[in-house]
């Protein structure tokens, strides 16, 4: 009897204190700015819906490969990431709703070193409000398994 009741408190206990709710990692992977912007709404809508529930969340973007093109304002010339004519047109808006989403909703932005290691981009060159991971995709995994964050990768 005193064991179920135990069990029964465990299962009815609060949350740990600080852990969110919502736990969700976006895996930006791709060159496309259509695609960031619209990445980039999906998430503004996420975080939106939760702040009106007042549900914490953890919400990151974890950039890889081509994805770092998005958190610097370097060209990348003569890299596999170089910036297109589309992407500099673009540039000025997606930081600014990119920044915007991470000052107004901490959302976390984690990028690649693997990546950047690769084609000698100066960490002074990434924007501040970007960490460095060892490995994105490792990084996505843990967060994954460990720390039970869905998965989404805008297409």
């Amino acid at each position: 009897m005193g064991m179920a009741l135990i069990a029964a408190l465990m299962l009815a206990a609060p949350k740990a204190v600080g852990a969110a709710e919502a736990r969700v990692v976006y895996h930006a992977d791709f060159a496309d700015p259509r695609r960031f912007s619209s990445m980039l709404t999906s998430i503004n809508n996420m975080v939106m819906h939760y702040d009106n529930e007042f549900m914490d969340y953890d919400v990151r973007i974890v950039f890889v490969a081509h994805g770092i093109r998005f958190v610097t304002d370097d060209a990348l010339a003569g890299t596999p990431f170089e910036e297109d004519e589309r992407l500099r047109e673009e540039r000025d808006t997606l930081r600014g709703r990119l920044l915007s989403l991470n000052n107004l909703h901490n959302v976390r932005l984690e990028l690649c070193e693997v990546t950047r290691e690769a084609i000698r981009l100066s960490a002074d060159e990434v924007y501040d409000a970007v960490e460095f991971v060892p490995s994105g995709v490792v990084r996505i995994a843990e967060l994954q398994n460990d720390e039970d964050f869905a998965y989404i990768k805008v297409e």
